[in-house]
């Protein structure tokens, strides 16, 4: 189901105010001169790099075909897709070097930000595990979402940020799910007050709708183009396919 804008008033709320958006330099990854060739000699698939725009990449960072794809970690599609996809997009896609995944955040209400929060916890290269485990245990950390008790939902307006983000990563068993990645409990809680990246994230969803016309999750990039009625792994793997011939 796609999700249109109107939750941005409450996320702007609850960040109060949007942080400048600081540009961290990409990681100068070897270039591939011959892309089959390097594939041959590189775990594509083991290369993962932070972008400026907080996004992470996977794969060939030179590959001549380049995804980027707009998640949501409370929207049930991208689990869906998560579970469709990853499979298919690392055999045939990444590991031989034709082409990388960039996956960003569009985060819609204050849960998905906690969780976003949680899959940047930790060097790049576990980003992609993070991303997995929350959106295939999606169904299972989401359900308590639903029958929060008053005490709870007082919680999950503190005006302080950190305590907010505790409180639902707490209530909604993310932070069990982060200890089984091997992450202790004050890694987690640094994590989860990292306001400066909470306001990046806003901000970024921001202008993804602005510039990249997105209004919901998953949507996706294909070499720079917004592919428009394609939110499904059935709808864009035919995309993928005839570039890939």
């Amino acid at each position: 189901m796609r999700k249109m804008l109107k939750a941005f008033g409450l996320i702007m709320a609850i960040l109060c105010g949007v942080a400048a958006l600081s540009a961290a330099a990409r990681p100068t990854l070897p270039a591939a001169a011959n892309t089959a060739a390097a594939g041959a000699k590189t775990n594509w698939n083991a290369v993962v790099s932070r972008t400026a725009l907080d996004s992470h990449l996977l794969g060939n960072p030179n590959a001549p075909i380049k995804l980027v794809e707009y998640i949501s970690y409370t929207c049930p599609h991208c689990a869906h897709f998560e579970q469709e996809s990853d499979a298919q997009l690392r055999i045939g896609f990444i590991a031989p070097g034709k082409g990388s995944i960039e996956v960003r955040s569009f985060v819609r209400d204050p849960v998905d930000l906690t969780v976003a929060l949680l899959t940047h916890c930790g060097p790049p290269d576990k980003f992609f595990g993070n991303h997995s485990a929350f959106l295939r245990h999606q169904s299972t950390w989401i359900a308590p979402a639903m029958t929060l008790s008053d005490a709870q939902r007082a919680r999950w307006a503190n005006p302080d940020f950190a305590a907010r983000t505790r409180a639902i990563a707490s209530d909604l068993g993310l932070y069990a799910l982060m200890e089984a990645r091997g992450y202790d409990r004050p890694a987690i809680d640094r994590c989860l007050a990292d306001r400066p990246l909470a306001d990046r994230l806003a901000k970024n969803t921001k202008e993804a709708a602005e510039k990249d016309f997105v209004t919901g999750t998953p949507s996706f990039l294909l070499d720079g183009v917004p592919l428009s009625g394609t939110y499904s792994w059935a709808t864009l793997k035919p995309q993928i396919d005839a570039r890939l011939r």
